[in-house]
């Protein structure tokens, strides 16, 4: 590391430079330089593709449900496979998908909108992605050979006991929530440590963009949620493997601990998912309306303010255990109030539009039904808020409703829509409009036709989780028409993905910036080259793109044959440093394969923990032993005149 800090100016580097530098900061050519690679674009199109394909996977198991409960009485799924399908559903799309999407696309954008050459900790983001790929394929291969979770995606003691699911079933869903949480909580280290000190020189806090406010909320919420599940699924699975006693309360334990512990996790994920979705709005709607989001300080106190009421909203989900009347009391009003700072960005959001020139694209349509959506679900949360409703409609499809109206519409709308936006500067291609607005209108449709008959199902006395009802209920004509709408939803989902393979393909080449945005990721070339950008900028504006030029424009003085980055303060971003980022190397791969090996080994046997620990241990180590061929270059960079 050298202390001594660039120069601001507006020499530009000259073309051997630039050249020199984009060969410096890329991944090596070949299968053992893709396994070596360490580059965030690179690592964040890999945890886009599998959070997708987790996305599809869990969306097939879903499918087969609605078919199966399409009709009275059906038999096309017994009820054990519906117990793993309906587990399997839940547990993708809450632990694989819904949060793991969100780190990825910040994986890759955060840096772009910074104006950083690299994501902070280039390994350990690496290692991160490796882990969640392995625990995700550990979970799948379960359910492959039947033996697939099927204790719920909340997995609640007792049922989830050594008693009552006896086999690995529950033991591969407890070890899987340990893997895909060390992920996240590697990745949250990881983008705090970016958006403190990787920004631009004059990026200072009141400049950052939304997006990247909503990631910081996000990381700093999965730093204090994600260990409480950990804690949780790792009390339940030494109950099943050691013989302890944290949820048996025959011998002191307790059931509603885990109930506790989890719910503390499982509210607050709901933002998890949720902020980042406001984060994609806020910079879809600014694009598309030519205008800077009005109220900032109001939206960036309202993501805060969101993420503080989140921690106190966890008995929400537990109104029908025997709490005191007073404690469901206070989580009443804190569930109710929750929705205060949502509602000023949405107030804000439509200001923005109604002042701005709007652009009518297929992005943000995806927001505009993200309007629409997250407020019935909302009305429908602070329904389940109230007590003696919450009483009557527990555990019927009246909940399915609302938790799908709230995280499909208030996430997954949004990152859809954010996906079209970005894909021009993922891939360098536009996606076709047209086939933009079919999957948007199909999947509206479908979403709606799907999930609205379930709050009138709920409110007949449906209650979820259960593989078939009787003829005599009633019930058979919401089933079918909720299954028709899933098809719709499920053709509307691929014509999207057949959208982005298309434009993949063949689409028509993206110039530089090609929706006018203000942020700095549209600042580079569509797809960014391996520095990101030929020149580290200086930021004069919120909106830098938008902001007319002025000097200094550009950091000089950085090493092109060395993967060098600034290092600013936090609060104003003034140059502070540089510091040396580490080269691509197969450990992050090989350390995440032993993890995974200590892992599988331990569920059969306890001993598997220790000696699990040894490879592990060792990839660890030679992970981070120094190189002399990169402590040379350090020392060189370090003694080099600036």
């Amino acid at each position: 590391m050298s202390t001594q800090a660039p120069v601001l100016n507006d020499v530009p580097p000259t073309p051997r430079q630039v050249a020199q530098l984009h060969a410096t900061w890329s991944d090596p050519p070949g299968p053992w330089g893709w396994l070596s690679a360490v580059n965030h674009k690179a690592i964040g199109r890999r945890f886009l593709v599998t959070a997708f394909g987790f996305f599809l996977a869990g969306g097939l198991l879903a499918l087969w449900m609605r078919t199966q409960l399409a009709r009275a009485e059906n038999g096309l799924v017994g009820p054990d496979l519906y117990n793993q399908l309906f587990t399997m559903h839940g547990t993708t799309m809450m632990f694989l998908f819904a949060v793991p999407v969100m780190q990825a696309v910040s994986v890759y954008i955060t840096p772009l909108m910074l104006g950083a050459r690299s994501i902070a900790f280039p390994r350990m983001n690496a290692f991160a992605y490796w882990v969640y790929l392995f625990g995700g394929l550990m979970l799948f291969a379960a359910f492959l050979t039947n033996t697939g979770a099927d204790a719920g995606w909340f997995a609640y003691p007792p049922l989830s006991g050594p008693d009552y699911s006896p086999g690995k079933r529950v033991d591969f869903w407890a070890q899987m929530i340990t893997f895909t949480e060390l992920s996240a909580l590697l990745e949250a280290v990881i983008l705090i440590t970016t958006v403190f000190k990787l920004r631009a020189p004059g990026m200072t806090l009141n400049r950052l963009p939304l997006f990247v406010w909503g990631m910081l909320v996000t990381a700093f919420m999965v730093m204090f949620a994600m260990p409480a599940v950990m804690l949780a699924s790792t009390s339940l699975i030494t109950d099943r493997l050691v013989g302890t006693h944290f949820f048996n309360p025959g011998e002191g334990g307790d059931v509603l601990l885990w109930q506790h512990l989890f719910w503390f996790f499982g509210h607050p994920e709901v933002y998890l998912i949720f902020i980042p979705g406001l984060g994609f709005v806020s910079t879809i709607v600014a694009t598309f309306a030519r205008r800077p989001v009005f109220g900032y300080p109001a939206m960036v106190l309202a993501l805060i303010a969101t993420a503080f009421l989140a921690f106190g909203l966890w008995v929400h989900h537990m109104f029908a255990t025997n709490l005191p009347e007073l404690g469901k009391s206070f989580f009443t009003a804190s569930s109710m109030l929750i929705a205060v700072p949502t509602a000023i960005q949405i107030f804000c959001w439509l200001a923005t539009l109604a002042g701005g020139r709007v652009n009518l694209k297929a992005p943000l349509l995806f927001v505009l039904a993200f309007f629409f959506i997250l407020v019935l679900g909302g009305l429908t949360g602070l329904m389940l808020a109230s007590v003696p409703l919450d009483l009557q409609v527990h555990d019927s499809y009246f909940v399915v409703a609302h938790l799908h109206y709230v995280l499909l519409g208030g996430a997954v709308f949004p990152l859809l829509g954010a996906v079209l936006y970005w894909w021009p500067l993922i891939t360098g291609r536009m996606t076709s409009e047209r086939l933009g607005r079919w999957s948007f209108w199909l999947l509206f449709i479908g979403f709606n036709v799907t999930f609205f008959p379930m709050h009138l199902l709920g409110l007949e006395g449906m209650p979820r989780r259960v593989y078939t009802y009787p003829a005599d209920r009633g019930w058979e004509g919401m089933n079918l028409l909720a299954t028709v709408g899933a098809w719709v939803l499920a053709a509307g989902l691929l014509v999207f993905l057949f959208n982005l393979w298309r434009s993949w393909r063949r689409g028509e080449r993206a110039g530089a910036n090609p929706w006018g945005a203000g942020t700095l990721e549209w600042g580079s070339t569509c797809p960014p080259p391996a520095a990101n950008f030929d020149a580290t900028p200086v930021v004069h504006g919120a909106y830098p793109l938008w902001t007319p030029p002025r000097e200094p424009s550009q950091v000089a003085g950085l090493a092109v044959d060395q993967r060098e980055q600034l290092v600013t303060t936090v609060l104003d971003a003034v140059p502070d440093h540089r510091v040396s980022f580490p080269e691509p190397t197969p450990w992050p791969f090989l350390s995440a394969l032993a993890v995974t090996l200590c892992f599988v080994w331990s569920l059969f046997t306890p001993w598997g923990a220790v000696y699990g620990l040894i490879p592990a241990a060792i990839g660890l180590t030679l992970w981070f032993w120094p190189r002399r061929r990169e402590t040379a270059k350090h020392l060189a960079i370090e003694r080099a005149p600036r």
